[in-house]
This record gives C-alpha cells, structure tokens and sequence, in this order.
C-alpha cells in the first residue's frame, strides 16, 4: 500500500495535551509547494480507551467545530485518564470555504471512505483517518448538524447493526450524549460513509444532526458540548457520571420516513420541527414558480412519526429531501 502523504507534526502515544497539524502536502497555482494543514489536538494521560472525536465532515455545519475547539483549549485544566483525539474540522477546506464539499475538488468526504493516497485531497484525507486514525480509536463521535439544506431536531444517532452486542455499546454511548432525540437512523445511502468505515472495525460509532441552516444556535452548541463530555464520561476518561438527561427515543423502520421532492419550485412548510403527523398529513407544498394558476405539489406523509427534519431553503428542486419523520423506539 502506498504510504499516506499526510503527516502529523503530534505524537499520538506522547503524554501531554498537544496542539499541531495534519500536513497535506497540495501543489496549487499560487503555491506551488505548499500545503493544507488541518487542526488537530491530541490528549493523553496514562492508560485507557482512545476517543477520536471529528467536527467539520461537512464544511458546513458548525456546532461540531465549535465545542472541539473550545475543548481543545481546556484540555490542559482537565483531570482526564486515556487519550483523547480532536479534529474539529475533518475536512478543512470545506469548513474554510462554508461548504459542504470540498472546494479543491468537490469531494464528500463522508461519502470518501476509507479513501486513497494517491486522490485528490478529500480522498487522501480520508485514506488517513482510515489507516491512520480508526486503529486508535476505540469510540469515534462525529459531530454533525444539518448544513445549509437540512435543519433538525437535535439527535444523537447510531444505526442497525449485524452485531447486537456492538449495537448495544453504541445505544449506551447514545444515551450518554444525552441529546433531546435519541436516534436509531436508517441511512439513504451509507457507502462510503466514516460511519460504516468504524463500524465494520467493529468499534463504537455515534453520529448527530443538531440543528442546520448553515449556521450555529447556543443552544444547539451546549449540546454538542454536554454531549462530548457525557460520551467522555461514560469512557471513563473524565471523571464523573453523564448528566442524566431527558431523550426522546426514535427510529427510522423503513424509507418511509423519508419524503423527496418530485417536482421543483418554491416550498411552503405545512408543519414545523417537532409536529406529529399521521400517514397521509399534508407536511409540504411545492409550487411552479414559472406560472401563475396550477396547483401546487402536495408533499404528504407516508407514515405516522415525529417531524425531525426538513428542507431549510425556501425553494427545491426534483429529489431534493423535504422532510424526515422519526418513529417511537
């Protein structure tokens, strides 16, 4: 296997909090040797499990790097046993550019995985977190929110797996996060995804959706917060129990949970976040912004559950995800 081309300036087995780079090497018309080089804390002490903890999969969501940065700068007045990995902006020209996807080659690191040395920076970057990275790690928590075409309840997440007892270990970190929803999530499309690159390590992975609008709340921020020390917690790496916490818990049983748009125009909501509907509910209407005097698309629920999630922007286009329901777990 070809050797990765990034480079760590932080010595993961080292004891102390760290602050350094992950070195990508990137030759471009107005720096010919230079370099992206992607924030990275390492924090350890003694013996005990590794928690690698990534804000900023998508470039544009921010509730993940926020508290990552903010933990990073308290790492030193800490009382923490075990080891603690932080890259509050896994893919960090997108979380420089404000964009979901890279802006160097329009890659999706979270649809990446596990990656290559020799592609372009988002496969390279995630060629690292694979080799590099997941060995480390015995817990990884990937920090989302809903970017700037998605908003959300705020969840914490994990998915069905194969293993039950493995399914189970992610369920007790879930709960520990202690968000307001508690999720068993049924992806669209998970190929690819850092998600099923740790799971099929066999290691516990937890994701979230804590809000979205491209844009960051202070209530949305203090959970991500209370939920990385919760999660922490529950590792035995800091000290103390998870706050207990009041978590609506919610699954994902089919693809009926999900509604897409089969036409475009502008969108006009029908229910908010939160709202139960029942199968058949009117949750939105598209209309043909080009003529006056037809009638709208009816965007309707195909099953009973909670709103979770629905399209931010005001306006769609054919495919496009309207609204997620969640179901009682």
């Amino acid at each position: 296997m070809v050797a990765s081309p990034i480079s760590a300036t932080v010595d993961f087995e080292r004891e102390g909090v760290q602050h350094g780079h992950l070195v990508l090497p990137h030759s471009r018309d107005d720096s010919a040797w230079g370099a992206i080089r992607i924030p990275i804390c390492v924090a350890k002490r003694g013996t005990g499990p590794t928690a690698l903890i990534t804000g900023g999969n998508h470039g544009d969501e921010y509730e993940g790097p926020i508290a990552l940065f903010k933990l990073a700068a308290a790492l030193e007045r800490e009382d923490f046993a075990g080891r603690i990995v932080l890259v509050p902006g896994l893919n960090y020209p997108a979380l420089r550019a404000g964009k979901r996807t890279s802006p160097l080659d329009g890659g999706n690191l979270n649809r990446s995985f596990p990656g290559s040395p020799t592609g372009g920076p988002t496969a390279k970057i995630a060629d690292y977190v694979q080799r590099h990275l997941l060995p480390l790690a015995d817990l990884v928590l990937d920090i989302h929110s809903g970017g700037k075409s998605l908003d959300f309840l705020p969840f914490a997440a994990i998915h069905r797996l194969p293993d039950e007892a493995q399914q189970a270990r992610c369920a007790a970190a879930m709960v520990a996060f202690g968000a307001p929803v508690s999720l068993t999530l049924l992806e669209l499309d998970a190929l690819g995804m850092l998600d099923t690159a740790v799971e099929e390590l066999g290691k516990l992975f937890i994701s979230t959706e804590l809000g979205g609008g491209g844009t960051a709340r202070a209530k949305t921020v203090a959970v991500a917060e209370r939920g990385v020390r919760g999660v922490l917690q529950h590792l035995g790496i800091l000290p103390g129990t998870p706050e207990p916490r009041d978590s609506l818990h919610l699954e994902m049983p089919d693809g009926a949970c999900y509604s897409l748009a089969e036409s475009g125009g502008l969108l006009e909501p029908c229910v908010d976040l939160g709202a139960e509907v029942k199968a058949g509910d009117l949750l939105a209407r598209i209309w043909d912004w080009t003529k006056t005097g037809g009638a709208p698309e009816e965007v309707r629920a195909k099953r009973d559950g909670l709103l979770i999630g629905r399209r931010f922007p005001g306006a769609c286009e054919p495919g496009d995800c309207l609204a997620v329901l969640g179901v009682p777990a």
